[in-house]
């Protein structure tokens, strides 16, 4: 299976259309005398339709028949036009060409602003990454291209931003913010993200430092702008993952968007080492309607439905670790079931209004609803034991260490409704640009949780006592939570040209009041950025702020047990919001290299965080302490080197640097000295001080490669890699453990092929049934393409000898999917 699957990839990529063998290929840039890329250049073959326009690095690539000669014809308003006749003796030709300026008046300057990176957002355009190789089927797999970006876990679509947790990103569409389920605990349940790919126009990231204008969260925000379409536009997709469907219309008031998506990670799942029947099936509809009522007023709406269903029904488990000296062999067999069921409601009405041309308003009412169940039953009986070290595979089992059974139970039901009001403003007069906004939200959230975990090891219960039976892990709470929250802020952005650069800064104000803990924040912050008029071509900026992640409903569930080891959840209404000191530094230097544009960035920054939640992570599952019982700091940097490494492709190369501690706040535990009879000697109260948070990743590496056969672009290969440090984790239950360990490094290769089928160039679509279809991709992928073993979480088990094991929880091994893509007239 494995050779043929690697013998299909090869003749994906290897084989060459004998269609193309009798025309030309030509390509190169357009740029101007400052050996910048010119966007929107005009590129043809004199007296034909034969033509394009460069791209916004100033790429162009033409492909046609020709005979002895031709004239190449290179034109922009603004630039001289230049002429080139080709007498072709090779079927690739690379020709770039340096347009001079037609007026020495040009103000240069308004080009800088508009192609760079004036605040800590950056942009990426995502119809360049469509065949990029994506398990999980989200937009969010895309971000491992900013900065300080990772992910750990290839079955979720959930990301952590420099030491941060997954609740400490906010997520914007079309200036709305969006939410996720809040049971979901593992990448098995996920499923679908809201945001759906086949709709996005545009997206932007930030890593931190980010403007007064986005919300109150401490890591990062991720502005997602659906795209209106034009005209009649559609396209499909079916792979061994899911399928989707996509349709957009358009008339001069009058414009939709509908999208419906479906997957199943069941062909995923079946490589984990936890074998069973797995059904997982995600269903999702959106839509985006646009009207234009009068020529100053516009209404739109945004709606959602989604439908996450889980059930699985294990069978068995056999996990292998440890070292080759001292191996370990845990085996585990199921009884029961788990059934899982999330069901979210999304709806957003916009008016947006422009009275004159430089003001711009928005009223917006928008419902969120979620409605999520989470029940299982599941029984375990385990054995734990030696791995010896034999050629032979049934001699390697050695001595039992440890026998035992377990029961996991789980009735989770939880109703939340977010509903709010909000109005934005923009007033620009050129060098000024004041944004202004506020929302009033109602949130209404009903939660019962029982949940409990029972352990036998070698017939005693754990932890054992001789007076009663006691569980391992038992949480019962059912509360009820209505309250109002109010936001606002307002920021000017102010733009100047001096004789040493372009100079820039934005300054705002953010204010957010909760009527559950009565807290009022402001949070000011400013930022910054300087062009200077050097040869080279260097850019930098500085930001800075106070950034609170203002609580919601998970944050301040604290726990309370009693004298019996029950766990009861009460809500902690004198919890504040975590604060955080932001300082973000960083700078592009764009150049060229062989021809070819690339963007060298630096960004280094501090976070300095005090009335911090602790919290542990258990797969995608975040629990917090309930309590402001820590302080943090996170310092680190990035480096990104982003460009055309192949012509007319963007490939990316990411380096991080980070070290993440906090402090909880009077933590200690009891040291005892023992002497060689087992006597204690001596008592030692111990403060652990500063350690390893949940998510601090030392270093990571990621890169995004993308190539094409020489003579026929047409057939294309992207290949995702990252490589990050392993989490912290520690013994359950553990102040002396807690982040004592560290676990291995995540090692991925996520590769695809494709083949591309063109209307007009490819005789198979002059089919008659085909006269519909513009493209058809054919994409063969495969993920975890060298098979790493990554871990992600840990199951603890003890041996007769009370001696404890992490068993890792082992995420999906190699896999193959073929996916069909298709776009429509």
């Amino acid at each position: 299976m494995k050779n043929k699957a690697c013998f299909i990839l090869f003749l994906l990529v290897c084989t060459l259309n004998v269609t193309a063998q009798n025309k030309i290929r030509v390509y190169g840039y357009v740029i101007d005398t400052n050996n910048r890329g010119i966007e929107l250049a005009n590129v043809y073959f004199e007296n034909t339709s034969i033509g394009t326009s460069t791209n916004k690095n100033g790429y162009y690539e033409l492909m046609t028949e020709i005979g002895d000669s031709a004239t190449l014809v290179y034109s922009m308003v603004g630039y001289k036009t230049f002429k080139h006749t080709l007498y072709p003796k090779q079927k690739i030709l690379q020709i770039s060409v340096e347009l001079p300026s037609e007026s020495k008046e040009m103000n240069d300057i308004e080009v800088i602003a508009q192609r760079r990176q004036s605040s800590t957002l950056d942009y990426l355009d995502p119809t360049k990454l469509r065949l990029m190789p994506n398990s999980s089927g989200g937009i969010e797999s895309l971000l491992i291209t900013f900065a300080g970006v990772s992910q750990n876990n290839e079955l979720s679509s959930q990301y952590t931003v420099r030491g941060g947790n997954f609740d400490e990103n906010i997520v914007y569409v079309n200036g709305i913010e969006v939410y996720r389920p809040l049971l979901i605990r593992a990448g098995q349940q996920e499923g679908l993200s809201f945001i759906n790919p086949d709709m996005v126009n545009s997206v932007a990231f930030s890593s931190g430092g980010f403007d007064a204008k986005y919300g109150d969260k401490m890591s990062s925000v991720l502005d997602i702008d659906y795209r209106k379409p034009v005209k009649t536009e559609a396209s499909a997709s079916l792979g061994l993952l899911g399928a989707s469907a996509y349709v957009g219309t358009a008339n001069k008031k009058f414009t939709q968007m509908h999208g419906v998506r479906y997957k199943t990670s069941a062909y995923l799942l079946g490589t984990l080492d936890t074998k069973g029947e797995y059904s997982p099936s995600f269903v999702d509809y959106q839509t985006y309607l646009t009207y234009q009522l009068k020529p100053k007023v516009e209404f739109t709406f945004l709606g959602n439905f989604s439908q996450n269903s889980y059930q699985f029904v294990p069978e068995s488990r056999e996990t292998k670790f440890g070292t080759y000296n001292m191996g370990r062999n845990l085996m585990v067999w199921f009884e029961g079931q788990e059934k899982d069921l999330f069901r979210t409601l999304f709806g957003a009405f916009t008016v947006n209004y422009k009275p004159t041309n430089k003001t711009k308003l928005s009223f917006i009412a928008s419902t969120f609803h979620t409605n999520e169940n989470e029940t299982y039953d599941i029984l375990g009986e385990y054995e734990l034991s030696e791995v010896k070290m034999d050629l032979k595979e049934e001699n390697k089992k050695g001595a039992a260490l440890g026998i035992g059974k377990y029961q996991e139970h789980a009735r989770n039901r939880l109703k939340a409704t977010v509903a709010n009001v909000a109005h934005t403003g923009e007033y620009n007069s050129g060098n000024h640009k004041l944004v202004w906004g506020t929302t009033l939200q109602f949130e209404n959230i009903s939660d019962k949780i029982s949940e409990w975990e029972w352990r036998d090891s070698a017939g005693y219960s754990l932890p054992f006592s001789d007076k009663m039976v006691k569980l391992y892990y038992n949480m019962k709470a059912e509360t009820s939570l209505p309250s109002l929250r109010t936001t606002g802020f307002i920021q000017e952005t102010y733009k100047k040209n001096f004789d040493a650069g372009f100079f820039t800064v934005t300054g705002g104000l953010r204010a957010n009041y909760w009527t559950y803990n009565k807290e009022l924040l402001i949070s000011p912050r400013v930022s910054m950025a300087f062009f200077p008029h050097w040869k080279r071509d260097f850019s930098f900026r500085f930001a800075s702020g106070v950034y609170y992640q203002a609580p919601f409903y998970k944050e301040i569930r604290d726990t309370l047990t009693d004298a019996s080891g029950n766990v009861n959840i009460a809500l902690n209404s004198d919890i504040k919001a975590q604060r955080s000191l932001h300082f973000v530094l960083g700078g592009d230097h764009y150049f060229r290299g062989w021809g070819r544009p690339f963007k060298f960035t630096t960004e280094a920054y501090l976070k300095l965080a005090d009335r911090v939640e602790t919290y542990t992570v258990d797969n995608v599952r975040v629990r917090y302490s309930g309590e402001n019982d820590a302080k943090a700091y996170t310092a680190g940097v990035d480096f990104k080197l982003y460009g055309e490494l192949v012509p007319g492709t963007d490939s990316w190369l990411n380096f991080s640097l980070m070290n993440s501690k906090e402090d909880i706040i009077g933590d200690s535990y009891i040291n005892k000295i023992y002497d060689d009879d087992r006597n204690v000697i001596s008592i030692e109260k111990i403060y652990p001080g500063w350690v390893s948070r949940p998510n601090e990743q030392r270093y990571s590496v990621s890169m995004m490669f993308q190539d094409y056969l020489p003579n026929n672009p047409k057939y294309k290969m992207n290949m995702k890699f990252i490589w990050s440090d392993g989490l912290p984790f520690g013994a359950p239950r553990s102040v002396q453990y807690r982040a004592a360990y560290r676990a291995p490094a995540y090692r991925r290769v996520d590769i695809g092929a494709s083949r591309v089928l063109v209307s007009g160039t490819d005789k198979i679509m002059e089919k008659k049934w085909l006269k519909h279809v513009k493209n058809i991709w054919i994409n063969f992928e495969v993920f975890n393409l060298l098979d790493f073993e990554n871990v992600n979480s840990y199951f603890w088990v003890t041996d007769i000898y009370s001696h404890q094991y992490a068993a890792p929880n082992y995420l999906t091994s190699r896999q193959y999917n073929v996916k069909l893509l298709v776009d429509f007239k």
